[in-house]
């Protein structure tokens, strides 16, 4: 018998099928996200990034499962809430260092037409 999903609670998922890009470190020279579309990150702000991936892979399984185990309507609702919220808030962690480091790069080099680009890709996340 499989134990049932409590809401909180952490799931043991595999992650191997899942591919999440590790940024290739730049040069002193490169210029990052506008013209080669890479962000370098430390390893460790990616690894922070994985988990929240992970957690979130988590929660979604856990509401699939809750759904085979034919669960209260209410309590999926609930889940899916919190998926949409961390969603949110990964998107605004990438969104900040999106705006800290290429937007403000491209700005110090003269080229002003990454804010329509940062103001577009703001809308998106609403």
């Amino acid at each position: 018998m499989q134990e049932s999903y409590k809401p909180g609670e952490e799931t043991n998922i595999n992650t191997s099928v899942l591919s999440v890009p590790t940024p290739v470190p730049a040069s002193e020279n490169a210029v990052s996200c506008p013209h080669h579309k890479h962000t370098p990150r430390t390893p460790e702000a990616t690894h922070q990034l994985q988990n929240r991936l992970n957690r979130m892979i988590g929660q979604l399984n856990g509401i699939k499962k809750m759904l085979d185990d034919n669960r209260y309507c209410g309590d999926i609702l609930t889940q899916i809430a919190a998926v949409e919220s961390a969603l949110q808030s990964f998107g605004y962690i990438i969104l900040q260092d999106h705006l800290e480091t290429c937007v403000v790069e491209e700005i110090q080099n003269g080229n002003t037409e990454i804010l329509e680009e940062a103001i577009d890709l703001i809308k998106k996340l609403k």
